[in-house]
């Protein structure tokens, strides 16, 4: 319960919602009776990092995975989408492209699902006002390292990969100036923010020379060499002057090293009157190159050492970091093969959000109910799916994930459900695996498989409890 913990009680559900929790409620007159004694009960958690079509046709890969997601006890996702290579290859007006998107996603996700947007050229940054207004997109993205780089990290011109014609600082100052002037004209109490991926691009530059002509590293260890917690530094710096003078709420994605985290409580420290929220990731939490040097693990921004997972932690515990989520991006072996420079950066992670911070979290300390703010209520704070998601409460949408404790089970290929062949959390002991996921009222997963067909709909948000229901 927000604000409570964990208590003993029954959930009552109708139409789709919460519509009691307490004690001794008589099962007579339901419809359907879902026993959960000697489990938990939580609200589904809201996967707020996700990227659907980055590698794949964008419906196959909203079918296989979402239903992932079920499988980690998530049952809200926001997928990021942005013009360019990868996703649906083009560049264009959003006005003409999110309904393709919106078309090719409806009818197949097994989740609830947003979309946050990218504006990768000028025209598409004078739409922010329009889509928070009309279509329910209120959280935007930018990409500090698509200046000047092409995906291996060599010096080259980007415009062919962003199809945009100026993607540097000032398109990022016009972005932050048109989501603040959203915000300010918000009068509902909601959240319009701008998320950043903060990697520095020259420095990138100078630092993949060096590491490839001095040859002595190798897989995530030359890779995060060549993209080393400097850059994340002088990022975040650069954030930190812009979004001073344009006052843009933002939110600063997985941070992945201690240097990055400090400069982002450095920025909150210098600038108490910004709504600044940090974001790490499963993997930064989990993974260092130290333990695991599979090139398979290439992510942006790289994988890092003990010292910095060490770091995370700690701003996890003492709550300055506001939520974990996956960055999901189902990214096949064929991806991965080859030069180090040229394999694709990200893998899947949706399928172990609970399994994961139920095992990890305790052990460092986190209580039952900080665990539960991390991946469900804080973001869905953050992006404007409260009062109806991320949390078990009187009107809130019936999304639930019961997790039986008393099992414990390796990661596995076969337990994730997703379409990629691999994962860099292979062999992880974790507790906490969902044995049932509630979308809405609704069992849509169940014992390790999907139950029914996709039944996700589309976020608009800011989410009200005074919207109706989506069907399905």
């Amino acid at each position: 319960m927000p604000g409570r913990g964990p208590v003993r009680a029954d959930v009552g559900i109708k139409d789709g919602r919460i519509s009691a929790v307490g004690e001794g409620f008589s099962s007579g007159d339901a419809d359907e009776v879902v026993d959960a004694g000697g489990k938990l009960v939580l609200p589904g958690a809201v996967d707020a990092h996700f990227h659907l079509g980055i590698y794949r046709d964008i419906t196959e890969d909203t079918k296989s995975e979402t239903l992932s997601s079920l499988a980690g006890g998530v049952t809200s996702i926001i997928s990021y989408f942005r013009t360019g290579s990868h996703y649906l290859e083009k560049s264009g007006p959003y006005a003409e492209i999110f309904p393709e998107v919106l078309q090719a996603t409806e009818g197949h996700s097994r989740v609830d699902y947003g979309y946050h947007l990218a504006p990768m050229v000028r025209d598409q940054v004078g739409e922010i006002g329009n889509f928070v207004e009309s279509e329910g997109v209120t959280s935007f993205k930018y990409y500090m390292f698509y200046k000047g780089l092409d995906l291996s990290g060599a010096s080259s011109d980007a415009s062919g990969y962003t199809m945009s014609e100026n993607y540097d600082l000032g398109h990022l100052f016009e972005i932050m100036e048109q989501v603040a002037r959203a915000q300010n004209e918000r009068s509902d109490g909601s959240r319009v923010s701008l998320s950043i991926h903060c990697e520095q691009p020259e420095l990138i530059r100078v630092f993949s020379e060096r590491v490839k002509e001095e040859g002595v590293l190798s897989g995530l260890e030359a890779y995060s060499a060549s993209r080393p917690t400097l850059t994340e530094h002088l990022a975040v710096a650069e954030v930190a002057v812009l979004a001073g003078h344009t006052r843009c709420p933002i939110n600063l994605l997985h941070l992945s090293s201690g240097e990055a985290f400090e400069a982002a409580l450095e920025l909150k420290a210098l600038n108490p009157y910004l709504d600044v929220r940090l974001e790490t990731t499963l993997h930064h939490l989990a993974l260092t190159y130290e333990s695991y040097n599979d090139q398979r693990g290439k992510v942006n921004p790289p994988i890092r050492a003990q010292s910095d997972v060490d770091a995370l932690w700690r701003g996890v515990v003492r709550g300055e970091i506001d939520w974990i989520c996956s960055d999901h991006a189902c990214c096949s072996e064929e991806h991965k093969e080859g030069d180090l420079w040229q394999a694709l950066p990200g893998f899947g992670g949706t399928a172990l959000i609970y399994p994961f911070i139920l095992t990890e979290g305790p052990k460092h300390g986190l209580s039952l109910q900080r665990c539960v703010e991390l991946v469900a209520t804080n973001p869905a704070r953050a992006y404007g799916l409260t009062p109806r998601k991320g949390a078990i409460t009187v009107g809130a949408d019936a999304d639930l994930a019961i997790v039986d404790m008393d099992q414990t089970h390796p990661v596995t290929t076969e337990r994730l459900l997703s379409a990629q062949e691999y994962t860099p959390f292979e062999g992880m002991e974790l507790t906490g695996w969902p044995v049932r996921t509630l979308l809405r009222g609704q069992t849509v997963f169940s014992e390790g498989e999907a139950v029914g067909e996709p039944a996700g709909t589309y976020l608009k948000r800011p989410l009200t409890t005074e919207q109706p229901l989506a069907t399905p």
